[in-house]
């Protein structure tokens, strides 16, 4: 059995090349400095919801924005925003251990949960990208598989830097943003199995569309 995280999933889609070489040959793309700001703003956040949730009332932020919900309460929380287990389900087609790490999941008054994600940005529009979108719709899918009553839709909670603002009194400011986000994940079972044919199968071809594959091909290396 294979795990496979949310993020693998992800590169699959992105590139099947990298993929197969990070999995099977363990030959990862070159990683970048953490984003430590964008993970401490996660925490905040985090942090913020869950006092709403130990007291079982809806935040503020919510109500401003005319949303119907509240953060939900499940002692498996920490479990499924931890990046080492997440929310986990056994696709037997496959024979791989689809997992993915939460920010957040909030249930409206029709009992379904919603999922959250935090998102911190600099720049002057916050954007839904796609993979924002297939992100969204993996852990829709993971909680749908796990029995759970899931709604169609999801939201994206952007904290944006207020650079208007300034530094006035040596304080950062930054603005919340909620962008709800209709999700459909009916794509993701054929995507895995797609997947497990990748891995089994030979290393596939360079993508065009790689610029990790592309550098390797301009460089004159051979990745296998």
């Amino acid at each position: 059995m294979n795990k496979l995280s949310r993020s693998k999933l992800e590169l699959f889609l992105e590139c099947p090349r990298c993929f197969w070489l990070e999995v099977n040959k363990g030959v990862k793309r070159p990683g970048f400095p953490p984003y430590t700001i964008n993970s401490a703003i996660d925490v905040l956040l985090k942090e913020e919801f869950d006092v709403c949730r130990k007291s079982g009332v809806a935040h503020p932020f919510l109500k401003q924005n005319k949303v119907d919900a509240e953060p939900f309460k499940s002692e498996k929380l920490m479990e499924w925003r931890s990046n080492f287990t997440g929310i986990q389900f056994k696709h037997k087609e496959t024979d791989f251990l689809v997992f993915g790490a939460i920010d957040d999941i909030w249930v409206n008054k029709n009992d379904e949960l919603i999922v959250v994600d935090f998102k911190a940005t600099g720049s002057k529009e916050h954007q839904v990208y796609d993979s924002y979108k297939r992100q969204m719709d993996i852990y829709r899918w993971l909680f749908i598989q796990n029995k759970f009553k899931v709604a169609i839709y999801g939201y994206f909670l952007f904290a944006r830097v207020n650079k208007q603002a300034g530094f006035e009194s040596a304080k950062l400011s930054f603005d919340l943003f909620l962008e709800k986000q209709d999700s459909d994940c009916a794509w993701v079972d054929g995507a895995l199995m797609n997947c497990r044919k990748a891995l089994d199968g030979p290393l596939p071809s360079s993508s065009a569309s790689c610029a990790y594959c592309q550098f390797v091909s301009a460089s004159g290396r051979n990745q296998q």
